[in-house]
């Protein structure tokens, strides 16, 4: 068939999709080579568009570290059509959506979504990008800095200066071995060292390598296929195509660094040992799945695996397994496991244990019924998955065009189903001691090393290690009996629909006794065979003190540990629990296929009922705990203002150096004795929700009550009504500005951080609507003024806060060139540069925002588990509005433009008199010398401390157990 100038041709394909999926999908290709997969969705309520460009930092040229990735921040500012700085990104925000892109090493993903209405003049805009993009030369500096800032936020981040280790360690020739991201030293002043014009580099770079023949485009909308395909083809059919070859990078990278045992210095206080081994990469083999194979049976967690047995011995609190960092041309096997100090000093023994697992594995043969059990785990998981979001969902499709055949665009290699046991075993001969590569952190080697990776100055050393070392090891390894897992008794027989009788939107109270209180809501929507229940144990003793919320966080901690054997399987099935420490004790979440979830919650609850402390976990967990805190000053600073907003909001919040402090003297028996304490007194808050019967949500938890309650001696005693609980939050004094500053934590960390904090009001329809419009309208200008032009940092960002229903905005910038004081003035003057865009902004820009965000607010939830986090916010929070979208609709209906201005003026404009803001600064060593004056602003008032400052202040009124109840 030939291809007309304007014509696509269609490519008929039998796509394989899970049963349950009903959207239509159609393979084109336009004249231009471009190949695209479009979808049909018409229940869809946003409309997404990704384009993967098969070329990536692989293909950066010596010398110019970095560019495919600057090339990727420059497309998103301009374009010949669109030529306004920034009016792509502001189109997208205004409609309700959200763009972003990412660099690989062999390609790169554009994306977005927005609402439905604005689709097409959206996605006329994305296509420029690739087809006359703008890339000015004072863009392009400024965006290099943009580029140096997101390099400097990740210099001290252990898992970027591990991977760039990795790399560094490999062939030089190999574009493996490059550094990817980019960096003002890289993209500036080498290049300006060697008379070469960055600007120039980049043009021509995009020149050479975009075309469309390498390129693959997912557009997923509303429309048929047939209007989809007249508009993607009147878009996109202008992108050159230059017959650009397919790139490929042949060659291991590693094969002369192999043999190695390298230690090295992280920056946070941990012990981690990464054992990888190169190897032939599985997507040649993906209906084999041998690497999921394998990394199923090493990563295992069941009794007699690897981790069960590193575990029973102290030595380990966490292993992964499985392929990463592959091409079509090269690929690592790699096993990650998490030491404990024991483990630390036993590491010649664990990569022992490690080598005798692999060869109990060469000796007990690739086995069927155990590839057979995987491959029905993953086509249950494939059929009955859960709807994703669209922006999502067309970036898991382009990436796969880019590496399957069309059949398979859908499904990737998530569907083994081919048993070949010479591939798995020709995988499994490639995890041997002569090709093994051992990178082993820990921060006892500071002081111990002797080279220095050059870019993020990781401290290594490296020392040969053969065949025969590490068979000497695993002949002095401990004598355990690992062997293979047993068959899984959680994967789910029976995946049919239970009938729902009352058909209702929103949750229903279906039981309150004087222990519990349950909501009920069942699928009306996804038809699916899974269900999510929640259960949260209000606790009064279990969060009152500093040593009170250690206590309980430590015994969350063991539960979790005790279980892990036996639920581990669940997990492997598709059944997920969890037991999570909150302020005021604890929650257990259990989701997942509802046809076994009752027998596991029904253990689950078991554990909490007979709990005892066993020394040698609680020692294990302790030091693991231990480690957390004395990590937090790692944090990036931006982190450590969000937590000094919340010290200063919450009320009974502890700071962690006191609970540190508490945690450093705790022992087994300190737990013991505190444990049924802290479950003397309870209330469960019940949420159960999916494919359940009322009969059997209200049996779960009579089941529940019976063996807490009510048994021959009860673990637990209803609350007193003077114990019910209220989230309290500090009411900031309206007219002042206050303001906390900190050092950060961690003095080699050259950012500051600013968290500017504007409180409004208590959960209130009407105000609601008002300030998520603002923030609607201000995010992207605050962006582009901030980042894009200023360029204060890669971290810029505008959001609403939400505490326990209290509301407000709040701008979070993180910055190497500038401190605090400084971008906390820049915050201000962005404010009063908003505030004539808001004063000036015609009718139907106004309009045009409020119909964005009623679009918003009436967006369908894609899957149990996002409907069922949506109204559990509701009740964690008191509010209880759960059909809080109608009535915010109707207020926004309503809603002018001048009541929004007056909104504005009173809360949220600089300088209005009765704003209340909080400023917390956090400053970088090279900032501490920063002016510090604030002159002229008299409503200016310093927290010395925060305990005192919170004592100071009313609180507002609580929802949860208080005004809850009352209508808003």
């Amino acid at each position: 068939m030939t291809v007309g100038k304007d014509t696509a041709k269609e490519v008929a394909v039998e796509m394989i999709k899970p049963r349950n999926d009903t959207r239509n999908y159609k393979r084109i290709i336009l004249p231009n080579s471009l190949q695209v997969l479009l979808i049909s969705d018409p229940d869809t309520d946003k409309c997404a568009a990704s384009m993967n460009v098969g070329v990536g930092s692989f293909s950066d040229p010596d010398g110019l570290e970095g560019i495919a990735h600057f090339l990727e921040h420059m497309l998103f500012y301009a374009s010949e059509k669109y030529p306004l700085e920034d009016s792509y990104s502001t189109y997208i925000s205004e409609n309700g959506g959200r763009t972003n892109a990412y660099t690989s090493s062999e390609h790169t993903n554009y994306f977005f979504d927005v609402n439905a209405d604005g689709f097409d003049e959206a996605l006329d805009r994305f296509a420029q990008f690739f087809i006359k993009p703008l890339m000015s030369s004072d863009a392009t500096t400024r965006e290099i800095k943009a580029v140096d800032s997101e390099h400097q936020k990740n210099l001290l981040s252990d898992a970027w200066r591990i991977n760039q280790l990795q790399k560094h360690l490999s062939a030089e020739g190999h574009p493996y071995h490059k550094f990817s991201t980019g960096s003002w030293d890289t993209l500036e002043v080498r290049p300006k060292e060697r008379g070469i014009h960055t600007r120039d580099e980049l043009l021509k770079f995009y020149k050479e390598n975009y075309s469309a023949n390498i390129m693959n485009l997912v557009v997923y909308a509303k429309e048929s296929l047939d209007k989809i395909e007249s508009s993607v083809l009147s878009k996109f059919q202008e992108i050159r195509n230059i017959n650009r070859s397919k790139l490929s990078f042949p060659g291991q990278p590693c094969s002369d660094h192999l043999q190695v045992i390298v230690k090295t210095v992280p920056i946070k206080r941990s012990h981690k040992l990464r054992v990888t081994w190169p190897i032939t990469p599985g997507i040649h083999h993906y209906m084999e799945g041998p690497s999921r194979y394998l990394g199923h049976l090493i990563g295992h967690e069941g009794e007699g695996s690897l981790f069960y047995i590193l575990k029973k011995l102290g030595w380990a609190s966490s292993l992964s397994a499985g392929e990463s960092d592959w091409t079509l041309d090269f690929s690592f096997f790699k096993v990650g496991i998490d030491l404990t100090d024991a483990g630390h000093e036993n590491v010649e023994h664990i990569v022992g244990l490690l080598f005798k697992y692999i060869l109990l594995l060469q000796q007990s043969g690739v086995s069927k019924w155990i590839f057979d059990e995987l491959s029905a785990i993953c086509e249950t998981t494939f059929h009955y998955q859960d709807k994703t979001p669209p922006i999502d969902y067309v970036v898991k499709c382009s990436s796969n065009m880019q590496l399957y055949p069309a059949r398979d665009w859908l499904v990737g290699s998530s569907l083994p189903s081919n048993f070949t046991p010479t591939v798995i075993q020709s995988m499994l001969n490639e995890l041997t001691p002569n090709n093994v590569r051992i990178f082993w952190e820990s921060t006892n080697f500071e002081g111990h090393t002797d080279q220095t990776e050059p870019w993020y100055g990781t401290a290594y050393s490296v020392e040969k290690i053969t065949g025969s070392i590490i068979q000497e090891w695993m002949d002095k390894a401990p004598n355990e009996k690992l062997h293979l897992p047993s068959p899984n008794v959680f994967i789910p027989t029976d995946l049919s629909i239970k009938n729902v009788q009352e058909k209702v939107d929103v949750p229903v109270m279906l039981r309150k006794s004087s222990y519990s209180r349950l909501w009920y809501k069942p699928d009306t929507t996804f038809s699916t065979p899974k269900a999510y229940v929640k259960l949260d144990f209000y606790c009064p003793f279990g969060g009152n003190s500093p040593e009170a919320n250690v206590l309980t966080d430590i015994s969350t901690r063991l539960l979790m540990d005790y279980l892990n054997e036996y639920a581990y399987d669940a997990q492997v099935a598709g059944l997920y629990y969890a037991i999570s420490h909150t302020d005021n004790g604890f929650q257990v979440t259990v989701t997942g296929y509802s046809h076994k979830l009752k027998i596991l919650l029904e253990t689950v609850i078991e554990k909490i009922t007979t709990f005892e402390v066993k020394p040698d976990r609680f020692y294990v967990i302790k030091e693991l705990a231990a480690k957390q805190y004395e990590n937090f000053k790692f944090q990036q600073p931006y982190q450590q203002a969000m937590y000094y907003c919340s010290l200063l909001l919450k009320d009974l919040s502890w700071p962690w150096n006191d609970e540190l402090e508490v945690l450093s003297v705790l022992k087994p028996e300190d737990l013991s004795r505190y444990y049924p304490q802290i479950m003397s007194r309870t209330f469960i808050e019940c949420y159960a929700a999916g494919n359940i019967e009322p009969t059997e949500a209200e049996s779960m938890i009579q089941h529940v009550e019976n063996v807490l309650f009510k048994g021959p001696k009860p673990l637990s005693q209803p609350l007193f009504p003077s114990q019910q609980l209220a989230n309290r939050i500090v009411n900031l004094e309206k007219g002042v500005k206050y303001c906390y500053t900190k050092e950060g934590l961690n003095p080699s960390d050259d950012n500051s951080a600013l968290l500017h904090y504007i409180q409004v009001h208590q959960d209130d329809f009407k105000l609601n609507i008002k300030l998520q419009l603002v923030a609607l309208i201000a995010k992207q200008p605050a962006f582009h003024q901030l980042r894009s032009v200023e360029q204060l940092g890669y971290i810029t960002v505008l959001m609403q806060r939400n505490d326990s229903g209290i509301r407000g905005v709040q701008f979070i910038i993180q910055s190497t060139v500038k401190g605090p004081k400084h971008i906390d003035s820049r915050v201000q003057a962005f404010l009063k540069m908003f505030e004539s865009k808001l004063y000036e902004m015609p009718d139907n820009e106004f309009k045009s925002n409020v119909n964005a965000l009623i679009e918003m607010k009436l967006e369908k939830h894609k899957n149990l588990r996002e409907e069922s986090s949506y109204f559990w916010r509701e009740i964690q929070d008191g509010t209880l509005k759960f059909d809080r979208k109608e009535y915010e609709v109707a207020a926004l209906k309503q809603l002018t433009k001048a009541e929004l201005i007056e909104f504005f003026d009173e809360h949220i404009k600089a300088g209005a008199p009765q704003k209340k803001a909080l400023s917390v600064q956090v400053y970088a060593t090279t900032h501490s010398t920063e002016n510090t004056s604030d002159e002229g602003d008299s409503n200016m008032v310093n927290i010395d401390d925060v305990f005192g400052f919170r004592r100071s202040r009313p609180l507002y009124g609580s929802f949860k157990g208080g005004i809850g109840h009352v209508k808003l």
